[in-house]
């Protein structure tokens, strides 16, 4: 694959119309949402998907999440249902993604499906990246903006120093406020959780008025984020570690000695913000291990615990 100078681009119209430019000449661009930075591509054009999968060195098996700028752009390329009318009601614009039946006249390229007959989709909170959308003016596909299986990215810095040369662009926009990818919710049948995040299992049952199904984790894949080693730094992890070993990078919880501490005040909205980051930072000072406080396995710590059991996994 040949190089591609990548360009660092601000928040300004300016910036965005270039972004959006990008796009539509069935380029990369990667941009800053509430969760994480994506990787995105006009999602109609079977040519710009396929260089997002090269670009990340992504398995073709593992479908993308597609991001629109509002609930009608939704409803044009999936079937919707009252289910999903109440939970973009209570959670759109942000951190869920829901998985429905895809529309036979979508227009959607078959890679972002990866074959299947469903369609994850997403109305983002971030205001550039839907002022990116809107300006597009289509759907974007858009996994994380890093390497398949590793680090997710919450900076653009990030962004640039994995993937610069193999895309076009960057729309900096600072750090991403929620830092975690977002939840995934399989609406084709059963409800099911298909990926804890940002909106926790609890909410998505209060808002429905029945409770969600969790995945069978030996289930084939069905939305990203469910490939078992994931979010890996180049340091192997060491979890719920109650004491620090010699030579180990030491990801603390609460009141710890550590090197970074995702909250001293076990606040877990703030060590979800700070995870991707903090891993980038500690995998940077070249130790072996990084070592990893526990996070309590309820709420938005359910999801944080997913990341980290996969960044530790078998690789």
């Amino acid at each position: 694959m040949a190089e591609i100078a990548t360009r660092r681009l601000g928040m300004v119209a300016q910036d965005i119309a270039q972004a959006a430019n990008v796009l539509q000449n069935g380029g990369l661009v990667a941009f800053p949402t509430e969760t994480v930075y994506g990787l995105g591509a006009d999602a109609r054009d079977d040519r710009a998907v396929a260089r997002i999968y090269e670009a990340k060195g992504r398995p073709s098996f593992n479908p993308l999440i597609v991001h629109v700028p509002t609930i009608e752009a939704a409803k044009a390329l999936v079937h919707w249902t009252k289910a999903a009318q109440k939970l973009a009601d209570a959670f759109w614009p942000g951190p869920l993604t829901l998985v429905l039946p895809i529309r036979a006249d979508a227009g959607i390229s078959k890679l972002v499906t990866a074959g299947l007959d469903t369609l994850a989709i997403r109305l983002p909170d971030a205001p550039l990246a839907r002022d990116l959308l809107t300006a597009f003016g289509g759907p974007v596909a858009a996994p994380s903006a890093n390497t398949s299986g590793q680090i997710s990215p919450t900076r653009a810095q990030h962004v640039l120093d994995d993937l610069t040369g193999r895309i076009e662009a960057v729309l900096d926009g600072g750090a991403c406020s929620v830092g975690l990818e977002s939840t995934i919710l399989g609406l084709a049948g059963d409800l099911t959780l298909l990926r804890p995040g940002g909106v926790t299992r609890d909410d998505l049952s209060k808002a429905l008025g029945r409770p969600v199904l969790l995945r069978d984790e030996n289930a084939t894949i069905s939305a990203p984020g469910q490939i078992k080693s994931h979010y890996a730094p180049r340091a192997q992890v060491r979890l719920n570690a109650e004491n620090w070993n010699t030579n180990e990078a030491r990801l603390g919880f609460g009141d710890i000695e550590c090197d970074l501490n995702l909250s001293t005040k076990r606040d877990l909205t703030e060590a979800a913000a700070n995870l991707f980051e903090f891993l980038h930072r500690l995998d940077a000072m070249n130790r072996p291990t990084i070592a990893v406080s526990p996070i309590p396995d309820t709420g938005l710590g359910i999801a944080i615990n997913d990341r980290l059991n996969r960044a530790a996994a078998d690789r």
